[in-house]
């Protein structure tokens, strides 16, 4: 379905005008569509069926579009895999979806995982086909892709993204970046992220071109900004505080750019202020939201006053966003509680776990594990994460996961990970550990028995050894709030 309100409408409306350049060779909506039924027909020709997955370890670039709009066209679920992750998450995240096959970049790490049909893309371009691929699915309810977001048990979990969960998402997406027609994109933060993944369907229903940049640094993202004329992107905290620490910022032209959405970890006032200087002409668009819901909120370029810095925004039509206390019910204004969501933007379950699914859903409204409250404009305002998750740099990082590498080491006790604040990463991992009696443990071979297993933002970038137990409430839980909270005394804003 989203392929016909997406590439298949632009293909229509907008057929002469530039889709992107792959190698430098621009082409137009109505060749880029060709390329697709051809890419499409190929993997049909490979046995890809509708409901089967196909896996993606790529940096950004024009090939990772085209294969997610193919297999948008026959039905197939992509699996967006993070490119940061280690060869051993990459595997337990390819024998949990299974899929029929595998494209990626000789760059990123080689998966042990068995796959039935597998393409280095850099080593062996995409193949076209010209027969005709089978019919266009239009099934709103079909899996488009399965995002994946680590457990708290480390068990990587699969969001089920369906094709009418993006479409929502495009409705979203189009209300607050304000696309115009003849606008350009620009693919800067990671395309496996639900932050960035929407806008290629997004930027092609009105007739947007799209360009990518493999990895982001400063001088590549001005560089084409200044040479595509780029009007609209999403980036994290994080990038636009390396973009405005970049000193040669100043010697391209940035002016072209109308719209910068922003989110997935905290931006402070002052990085605010600091981006108005650099970008004077640009909106600045706050969104919140999950992998498992897509956007929830945006906080508009006009709402962000003073007094609102601290707010995520407000939901678009069709998204129902409360503040419930424990037993589900709804709380009164400016009183914090859990936010839960509901809407046809909010995933079908997880792939293949039934449990979590039920978990994750009360009275029909999807459990974010985000506490926060509304104000009485309707504005929310988010105050920390029940579910114990980390951020940084735009990465989500669970504490049980990285726990549970600490625990592997056999000179290791007791452990809490919390995130402590940061001005350029907006978090840092860190690890309280309690070594075993008579048993010795440095931060440096504990770091280095977690970059075993853990891709390298997970891994605890500031680590403390204590001689006695670790906080616990009356339970027996760990009491991270308790260990948490002296870095934070002095934060005036926790989580975006």
């Amino acid at each position: 379905m989203i392929y016909v309100h997406s590439l298949g409408r632009a293909a229509r409306y907008y057929s002469g005008r530039t889709a992107f350049a792959p190698g430098g060779t621009r082409l137009s909506f109505s060749e880029l569509e060709d390329r697709v039924k051809g890419i499409a027909a190929a993997l049909s020709a490979h046995g890809f069926n509708a409901g089967d997955r196909l896996a993606l370890l790529l940096p950004n670039s024009p090939e990772y579009i085209e294969l997610v709009y193919a297999c948008s066209w026959l039905g197939v679920t992509a699996v967006p895999i993070n490119t940061r992750l280690s060869q051993v998450e990459i595997d337990r995240i390819l024998a949990d979806a299974t899929p029929h096959g595998l494209v990626r970049h000789s760059s990123l790490p080689t998966p042990t995982e068995p796959i039935p049909w597998q393409r280095v893309v850099d080593q062996d371009p995409l193949e076209t086909r010209d027969e005709l691929p089978p019919e266009v699915c239009y099934d709103p309810e079909a899996i488009l892709a399965l995002i994946y977001t680590s457990g708290t048990t480390g068990r990587p979990k699969g969001v089920m993204v369906t094709h009418a969960n993006i479409l929502t998402d495009i409705h979203n997406f189009s209300y607050w970046m304000r696309y115009t027609k003849g606008g350009i994109y620009l693919h800067a933060a990671p395309i496996f992220h639900i932050a960035d993944f929407p806008a290629m369907f997004a930027a092609s229903a009105v007739g947007a071109s799209q360009f990518t940049i493999p990895k982001f640094n400063p001088q590549s993202f001005c560089e084409t900004v200044e040479r595509e004329r780029v009007s609209h992107t999403v980036l994290v905290p994080t990038i636009i505080n390396l973009l405005t620490q970049f000193r040669d910022a100043g010697k391209y032209d940035l002016s072209s750019l109308e719209v910068v959405a922003y989110g997935g970890s905290p931006m402070a006032p002052e990085l605010i202020e600091r981006t108005r200087k650099l970008l004077p002409y640009v909106k600045l668009v706050q969104v919140y939201g999950l992998s498992e819901t897509g956007f929830l909120t945006g906080l508009q370029d006009h709402e962000h006053t003073q007094d609102r810095l601290l707010s995520c925004g407000r939901p678009s039509v069709g998204i129902d966003l409360q503040v419930a206390d424990e037993s589900g019910r709804q709380v009164e204004v400016g009183k914090p509680g859990e936010l839960v969501a509901r809407g046809a933007n909010v995933m079908r379950g997880y792939w293949k776990n039934p449990e979590e699914t039920e978990l994750a859903f009360r009275n029909g409204s999807f459990r974010t594990g985000d506490i926060g409250y509304q104000d009485s404009q309707g504005y929310f305002y988010v105050l920390d994460r029940l579910k114990d998750m980390i951020v940084t740099g735009g990465e989500n990082v669970y504490s049980g996961e990285v726990e549970a590498a600490i625990y592997e080491h056999p000179a290791v006790r007791e452990a809490a990970v919390f995130g402590i604040p940061d001005p350029k990463w907006g978090e840092l991992v860190m690890a309280c550990v309690v070594p075993k009696p008579g048993m010795a443990l440095t931060a440096d071979e504990l770091v280095a028995h977690c970059r075993q297993s853990l891709a390298s933002y997970k891994i605890p970038r500031r680590v403390e050894f204590q001689d006695t137990d670790l906080p616990k409430s009356g339970s027996g839980k760990i009491l991270k709030r308790v260990l948490r909270d002296c870095f934070w005394v002095h934060q005036t804003r926790a989580v975006s």
